[in-house]
């Protein structure tokens, strides 16, 4: 627990110093990017959809990490349709990292008995030209939802950023210390670790459920599921205001007497008081092709 407390001080003390900064980005654009993705998917397929919104450095899982457009150029044009709707987004201050989440269905024929439904996760990088661009996709199976979740878009609050590094490595360092901070923490005890780490508002996506929102909810899920989750960090990216980021990695949960591999994708988000919290995370499980 002290490399938890020494990673606090780390984060607030990269944070003291809030500048003025031009108007933060609406995070309609990256809703705008998510529903274009959508259009392109529905239009030309499922390839030729990734293919078009990849960032060169983007990644998916299947089932590990590996890059978009050395996956999709090596593939033949997926049967079926897939519809994607985002309920959830944020982007940086500056524009240059954001995500989108929410609902998809998946078809495989014209019954409505073929459909797959399930919520994925985006992760959007801006280019130099300002265009964002998928770095990162996944997302988890569940029953089809009873009811439609309520739409949570919401601008960055500008009071979060803070004045960049003179160390252009210092605010990867700095989440990928508290990503493996977090990690060490749910080994001890997966509740406290969330209690810690994880937003009042957070979401929680795992396979088999609909997405939990609130830090309650969450940790009574991992309290009846009898969860416990041993994991390890493989990267990390931040915006360059320095209020939101992302990290992903590998897993293995235990789930009552069954033990599983996953890969994670955790977004981090500022709070009010400078320190880095879980705004949304999603395991996805590793399967056989």
């Amino acid at each position: 627990m002290k490399k938890l407390v020494f990673a606090s001080l780390v984060l607030l003390g990269s944070a003291r110093f809030v500048f003025a900064q031009a108007p933060a980005a609406d995070v309609n654009k990256a809703v705008d990017a998510d529903k274009a993705f959508n259009n392109l998917v529905e239009k030309k397929g499922i390839k030729s959809g990734f293919l078009a919104v990849a960032d060169p450095e983007g990644i998916i899982f299947k089932p590990n990490a590996v890059n978009i457009n050395e996956f999709y150029k090596n593939i033949d044009q997926q049967a079926g349709t897939l519809t994607m709707q985002a309920n959830f987004a944020r982007i940086s201050t500056n524009g240059d990292l954001a995500f989108t989440a929410g609902p998809y269905v998946y078809q495989n024929g014209t019954d409505d008995t073929d459909k797959v439904y399930g919520d994925y996760v985006s992760v959007w990088k801006a280019t130099d030209a300002g265009e964002l661009k998928l770095l990162i996709n996944l997302g988890i199976q569940h029953p089809e939802p009873e009811t439609n979740a309520i739409s949570d878009f919401r601008n960055p609050d500008s009071t979060k950023q803070v004045a960049p590094s003179k160390d252009p490595f210092a605010g990867k360092r700095i989440i990928l210390a508290t990503d493996n901070a977090f990690n060490q923490s749910l080994n001890i005890s997966a509740l406290a670790a969330y209690k810690e780490f994880l937003s009042p508002e957070g979401r929680y996506y795992f396979p088999g459920f609909e997405p939990i929102t609130g830090q309650d909810k969450m940790m009574k899920f991992i309290d009846n599921e009898a969860i416990s989750i041993s994991a390890q960090t493989t990267n990390a990216g931040r915006a360059a205001s320095n209020d939101l980021a992302y990290t992903y990695g590998k897993a293995r949960i235990k789930k009552g007497a069954i033990t599983s591999d996953y890969n994670y994708v955790r977004i981090w988000e500022l709070d009010a008081n400078h320190k880095w919290d879980i705004l949304l995370e999603v395991f996805s499980a590793v399967e056989s092709e």
